[in-house]
């Protein structure tokens, strides 16, 4: 089975991509993957966003999850949709416990050290740190990390590509999220590609 953490290493960014229009979605999906960038967060803030996972998953090298889960009945629906991984603003117990219970990678959202205490409590070990920014930027995120050595982290939420470098130089954040390769809207292929392209070449 594959594990949450090889997806965030599979690249130094994970797009965070809110689709409007299914249209849009293979095209993205196709620049994004072509330009070095795998792993896909189509998150289920619009009324395709299923869809758009379940078209998504067809793309050659795409590995596409799920953004913006809830609870299990969200969950249990874009694994439905062929979603690979999960990925949550925040962490409770049900939904830890039902991503758990069903064998797949799980990224929840954690701002605090009780949220990283309770996913420790159900065996988690690595989270998405998030609001990144408005929870108080790298210095909060390195005062936050430093009594838990052993996790590891995805920051998202106002990360850009002048900031991204800066976050992945600080060695428990493995990936970062970002919605700046993906603007919504209709995709420009080639300018989504060489924006892929930058941040693929951000980890090396």
């Amino acid at each position: 089975m594959t594990r949450i953490d090889q997806i965030m290493r599979l690249a130094p960014v994970i797009p965070v991509i809110v689709i409007d229009d299914l249209a849009h979605a293979v095209p993205l999906a196709e620049a994004l993957v072509a330009g070095g960038l795998p792993a896909l967060e189509v998150t289920l803030r619009t009324p395709c966003a299923l869809n758009a996972i379940r078209a998504m998953t067809a793309v050659p090298g795409a590995i596409v999850g799920a953004g913006t889960v809830t609870n299990a009945a969200q969950l249990d629906a874009a694994l439905a949709a062929g979603a690979e991984f999960i990925v949550a603003p925040g962490l409770t117990e049900p939904l830890g416990k039902a991503a758990i219970a069903r064998e797949v990678p799980f990224l929840p959202g954690v701002a605090t050290a009780g949220d990283i205490m309770r996913g420790l409590d159900l065996g988690l070990t690595h989270f998405k740190f998030f609001p990144a920014m408005a929870a108080g930027g790298l210095p909060a995120l390195k005062a936050l990390a430093a009594p838990f050595g052993d996790v590891r982290f995805c920051p998202t939420g106002g990360i850009g590509a002048d900031t991204a470098a800066e976050w992945l130089a600080f060695e428990p954040v493995l990936c970062v999220g970002g919605s700046w390769i993906a603007p919504r809207g209709p995709p420009d292929r080639s300018e989504i590609e060489r924006l892929a392209h930058a941040a693929a070449a951000l980890g090396q």
